[in-house]
């Protein structure tokens, strides 16, 4: 049974930093690229980064430069660094796993299982 397990959330100020960590079980994780999607009150689920068992990575144009992907495989986990964050990167932060091996999950369609979300908020 897969399993995602999210963590690291919270309340930050405009400008701080966040790691999030997503602790993966129940599949074989070296052989799936995973994802980082969030969703806002009122928005839709979107994607934050993805990226492919060997580490190469995919970002949304609002967060490049400022939020890092990154796993390490023998831990089976998915880190998304998060810095300069603003406030509209408050949102529900989810880990995501794909239907298959060798697709990106970049779309919500594209996912096979979600974590149960963790709570980032931007705020003075």
């Amino acid at each position: 049974q897969v399993q995602l397990v999210e963590s690291g959330g919270g309340l930050v100020q405009p400008g701080g930093s966040l790691r999030l960590f997503c602790a993966a079980s129940g599949f074989t994780f070296s052989r799936y690229y995973m994802g980082w999607f969030r969703q806002a009150p009122g928005k839709q689920r979107e994607l934050v980064a993805a990226i492919t068992s060997g580490g190469t990575t995919n970002y949304a144009d609002s967060v490049k430069g400022r939020f890092t992907i990154s796993r390490d495989n023998a831990k089976n986990t998915v880190y998304l660094q998060m810095n300069s964050l603003k406030p509209e990167d408050t949102a529900v932060y989810y880990c995501a796993v794909p239907r298959s091996t060798l697709v990106l999950p970049t779309t919500t369609e594209s996912v096979g299982s979600w974590g149960q979300g963790t709570q980032v908020t931007v705020s003075s």
